[in-house]
């Protein structure tokens, strides 16, 4: 029997539609993004004029159009797309986004404990990724043209000089990314491979490679598919999305207070040094340790997933349609 959505979609054209709408999300966040980026250039500035936007950003008095920028083009590019396509394929109940009340607090615990880990274990291959890409000069050209970018934009969005502006760069930098990126990637994307693949290994691996490949990064591609791993298991094993942005906002927020510490020293700040130096053993500790995090994990959450599919099944059979849960293969001890 192949997997269809609550309203009777394949798993072929919920992919589609999603694919549809992130198209017009994308349509939408580059208008947005186009007509704030108006209101910061100066008169005679050209819009087509990227330097100039960048050197517009840059100006403290333009710090907050920036960071709205930020916000609405996130907001529309992964926000809108995935609520969309959920109430197209199964209604506005946003349950099967993975929205739902079951959640223990030691799911949140655990969820920041594994996101730390992943990170320490991230660290040396991101550090093997940048000697390796050295080797490619033309490769390596473009990724420190990527992460000067990367840096130019944390840098006109992190003018943190006071307790005001720290807090809400904590909300649009740390809790608004999380939250958009965890709805669209892990409770859209991901929930839609699982169930069309039918292997939640594979489809976990693909959603973080689609997740590294939008960060835009060369030196960090390899461990941020690392991390979006990690972020993506979390979900196959708790089923709760909430788990994730905290654990994501969580990540997020650690970063903004550095930037905080490093405005208020007046250092300048660069992204890459956020960061410390990470062992090779050490990376092989927390790898260690996420195996043992997990099982936790798994522990925990046995008896919140056996509600979780008790009501997903329920919400089928309301409206007639197939066992959602007959393509989903185990994936590391998950039921």
């Amino acid at each position: 029997m192949q997997y269809k959505s609550v309203k009777g979609y394949s798993a072929l054209a919920q992919f589609g539609i999603l694919c549809l709408f992130l198209l017009v999300g994308f349509i939408l966040a580059a208008i947005v993004q186009l007509g704030i980026s108006m209101q910061m250039l100066p008169k005679g500035a050209s819009i087509l004029d990227a330097e100039a936007i960048t050197k517009a950003m840059m100006l403290p008095q333009n710090v907050n159009l920036a960071r709205l920028a930020q916000v609405a083009g996130t907001f529309f590019l992964l926000c809108i797309p995935a609520i969309l396509y959920s109430w197209v394929t199964n209604g506005r109940n946003l349950f099967l986004l993975g929205f739902n009340k079951h959640i223990h607090i030691y799911q949140v615990l655990l969820g920041f404990a594994i996101i730390y880990a992943a990170n320490i274990m991230a660290a040396p291959i991101a550090d093997l990724s940048k000697d390796v890409v050295a080797n490619f000069p033309n490769l390596n050209a473009l990724a420190k043209k990527l992460e000067a970018a990367y840096n130019e934009q944390v840098l006109a969005l992190s003018n943190l000089r006071s307790w005001p502006e720290f807090l809400m760069a904590v909300v649009i930098m740390a809790f608004f990314p999380a939250l958009l990126e965890e709805l669209f990637f892990r409770g859209a994307l991901q929930n839609i491979l699982v169930r069309w693949i039918g292997n939640a290994f594979v489809a976990i691996l693909i959603t973080s490679i689609i997740f590294s490949l939008i960060h835009m990064s060369v030196y960090l591609f390899v461990s941020r598919i690392i991390l979006g791993f990690v972020l993506g298991l979390m979900y196959h094993k708790t089923k709760n999305i909430w788990v994730n942005v905290i654990a994501h906002f969580l990540n997020n927020a650690i970063a903004v207070g550095q930037l905080f510490w490093l405005s208020n020293q007046n250092k300048k700040i660069d992204v890459s040094m956020l960061d410390p130096k990470i062992e090779w053993w050490l990376g092989l500790l927390a790898a260690v340790a996420l195996v043992g995090l997990f099982w936790l994990l798994q522990k925990i959450s046995r008896n919140k997933q056996a509600v979780i599919a008790a009501e997903e099944k329920r919400l089928y059979a309301l409206n007639n349609t197939s066992d959602p849960f007959h393509n989903n293969n185990d994936l590391l001890g998950a039921k």
